[in-house]
């Protein structure tokens, strides 16, 4: 049985939203989590919304999987949006608001403020506010090109000798602060800037009268993709994507419920916002925003208690990277354990002499990437170093464009990725010079180069000097940075070439050892399930009885269809604090576990159109702990949601006399507990013996 991607995506956000309806939670949690969901939509509109729009106006009616068309899409996406919104914003002014203002963290409204504390402000906004703002005049034959996602005030104004307003946008610079804080209110007191504004704007237009003023947001279709040319300048063309995105159509204008509906009308002609991608609010545009006080620091009574990642159990910090890979394979499961080894990798191999070729894939980076610094160090000192920088990372284009032209100017050798694919492969290759031959060290993973988000996503890599590893990881850069067919690997099963056929094969034998009336089973970990394929093959082996478990993040499009696979199936979802992104396979194997992990999940564009990795974890001990964290996902009875037939979720609770199980928490606990063992063997090792 088959679910509508866009509606199981929003099935999803809710489960994201509900976290932060959990009562039991602190207040600054609770506001992150209702971020969160709001930043998703956002990024929803732009991408999913935007391309079914593009699809519905160029009239191309292909249907989807359960035989919807754009049209109908949107219909379906239109009605659970509007009621995902009314929670967001149930959740803010009902419950999140009144617990900030007795907390002290509440905005302060300008229609509250005695006249003093109102004078201040207008000075405030006089200085630093008005000086980098530009009103832009609206003429609905020439419309101006506004931001997408950007808080903008629109303006009816009054002229002399003028019979009808003049209608005027001034966008409110992301570079300002949203929240503006002033001496002349209490400890932690702010006002919005759009309400400053607002309150203050009409300085700008000396002799009129402002006569309607609200603030408004247009999201625009983010869905524009690169036009891939024989001899194009790969680079160049990115920057038109970037350029195309903002003169892209508005998918969404959202706008205060309060606004004055003539006027209101008037902003969604001019922006050429069709009547059912007008969104009215009751409260605060780009709730995202308020998400950033969960991060700041202060306020620790109303956040949860914070995990700190452990030292990975297999890294002694006192040795070198390299010798503790020599001494065995490393799993590390970030952020319950520390990423530092794989940035320490990096780092000590672009000043190591004996290393002489680095390779990597570098998808989404921090802001000031160490990674980047690395490898820059590297190529100055006269190593090797090729970088493939994946320009198709939606959003992050115009970041990953800069780290490529600050590589290349350090003498990087710089791939703009493989045409017509994606390349989301986390892949790392260190080439180093030992005893007279040559020895590779490679990090496998399935999060990004990142060192920001593996403090806040969940992830597993492998740290290894296996020969097959290292010579199939070899083999994957020359076939993506010199297009070279790709030929059998021996460990690694790349996509789109052969993940596929090597995951439906894992499956089709699990379903014959049912046919057999032996033990089979699949478990598997990933963020999204929609490939037909991948499907087709699940439900085969459901209704013969293979027991399939599947903790599927987000978008999941299968669920058994007859009584008979649904009672070998069981499918959730776990939404805690930390972005669940691992992507971990176990087939049972007649007793013999099979253990993957990959960049991909079991999506179309993941299996057929972009490069990926699926990595084998054959150490036992290794195998054992990617394992554990499988088995984790489907003993969690307090944050994990499992999911229904017709797609929505259920809370999955203890039963009667069970004990509440955390899946986050144990892993925290477990990297604990391990990180205690490697430092008690520590210890062991090297201090003397002493005789009784």
């Amino acid at each position: 049985m088959f679910i509508n991607r866009e509606i199981s995506w929003l099935e999803f956000n809710q489960r994201v939203l509900d976290q932060g309806m959990r009562k039991e939670l602190p207040l600054l949690e609770r506001l992150k989590f209702l971020a969160i969901s709001a930043s998703n939509l956002d990024e929803f509109f732009q991408v999913r919304v935007g391309g079914l729009t593009l699809m519905e106006r160029s009239g191309k009616g292909k249907r989807d999987l359960t035989g919807l068309t754009p049209t109908e899409q949107l219909e379906r996406i239109r009605t659970r949006t509007q009621v995902m919104v009314q929670k967001q914003y149930a959740l803010m002014n009902d419950e999140l608001l009144p617990l900030m203002r007795e907390a002290g963290i509440a905005p302060v409204c300008m229609a509250e403020l005695n006249e003093a504390q109102r004078s201040s402000l207008e000075l405030v906004f006089t200085q630093q506010v008005a000086p980098l703002l530009t009103p832009l005049a609206i003429e609905e034959a020439h419309p101006p090109v506004l931001p997408n996602l950007s808080l903008i005030i629109a303006l009816e104004l009054a002229t002399p000798g003028e019979d009808v307003p003049r209608l005027v946008a001034v966008t409110l610079p992301d570079s300002l602060p949203r929240r503006i804080h002033a001496a002349c209110l209490e400890q932690d007191g702010y006002v919005m800037l759009e309400d400053l504004a607002s309150t203050c704007i009409g300085q700008l237009f000396e002799g009129e009268r402002v006569l309607n003023c609200t603030v408004f947001r247009v999201t625009r279709n983010g869905d524009i993709a690169v036009q891939e040319e024989e001899g194009a300048d790969f680079a160049w063309e990115m920057g038109q994507v970037l350029v195309a995105r903002k003169f892209s159509d508005c998918v969404r204008l959202e706008i205060p419920e309060d606004a004055e509906e003539g006027f209101a009308a008037r902003i969604a002609e001019v922006l050429g916002a069709h009547e059912t991608g007008i969104y009215r609010v009751p409260g605060f545009l780009r709730l995202v925003d308020f998400g950033r006080m969960a991060a700041e620091p202060g306020n620790d009574a109303l956040k949860v208690e914070p995990w700190t990642p452990c030292y990975p159990a297999g890294v002694d910090p006192a040795l070198s990277m390299f010798d503790n890979i020599t001494q065995g394979d490393i799993l590390i499961n970030t952020p319950f354990e520390s990423y530092e080894p794989v940035v320490k990798l990096v780092e000590e191999a672009a000043e190591d002499p004996d290393v002489l070729a680095i390779k990597q894939v570098l998808y989404r980076t921090a802001q000031n990437s160490r990674f980047v610094a690395a490898l820059c160090r590297a190529a100055e000192l006269g190593k090797q170093v090729s970088v493939l920088v994946e320009l198709k990372a939606r959003f992050d284009e115009g970041h990953n464009l800069a780290q490529a032209e600050q590589l290349q100017r350090a003498g990087v050798q710089v791939i703009y990725g493989v045409k017509g694919y994606k390349t989301h492969a986390k892949a790392l290759l260190v080439v180093r010079r030992e005893n007279g031959t040559l020895r590779r060290y490679c990090h496998l993973g399935t999060g990004n180069y990142n060192e920001d988000t593996a403090r806040i996503y969940g992830d597993i890599s492998l740290l290894t000097c296996d020969e097959a590893l290292g010579a199939d990881t070899s083999q994957f850069f020359n076939c993506v940075t010199g297009l070279t067919q790709v030929k059998r690997f021996r460990k690694l099963q790349p996509s789109p070439a052969l993940m596929k056929g090597r995951l439906l094969e894992l499956i089709h034998a699990e379903t014959e050892r049912a046919r057999r009336g032996e033990e089979a089973g699949v478990m598997a970990k990933m963020n999204s399930l929609n490939d037909e394929e991948m499907m087709r093959a699940l439900e085969e082996a459901a209704e013969v009885g293979v027991e399939i478990r599947l903790n599927v993040r987000g978008i999941c499009c299968w669920v058994p269809g007859t009584e008979r696979g649904r009672a070998h199936t069981r499918i959730v979802s776990i939404v805690d604090r930390y972005l669940e992104h691992a992507r971990i396979f176990c087939f049972h194997n007649g007793g013999e576990p099979l253990v993957y992990f990959a960049s991909a999940d079991w999506m179309s564009r993941n299996l057929d159109r972009r490069v990926e990795l699926l990595t084998p974890i054959e150490e036992k001990k290794l195998a054992c702990r990617a394992m554990e964290i499988l088995e984790a996902c489907f003993r969690d009875n307090t944050q994990a949601f499992l999911i229904l037939p017709d797609g929505t979720s259920s809370p999955v609770v203890p039963g009667p006399g069970e004990t509440p199980f955390r899946m986050q928490e144990y892993l925290q606990h477990q990297a604990k507990k391990h990180a205690r063992t490697r430092e008690r063997n520590s210890r062991t090792l090297f201090e003397p013996h002493r005789p009784k």
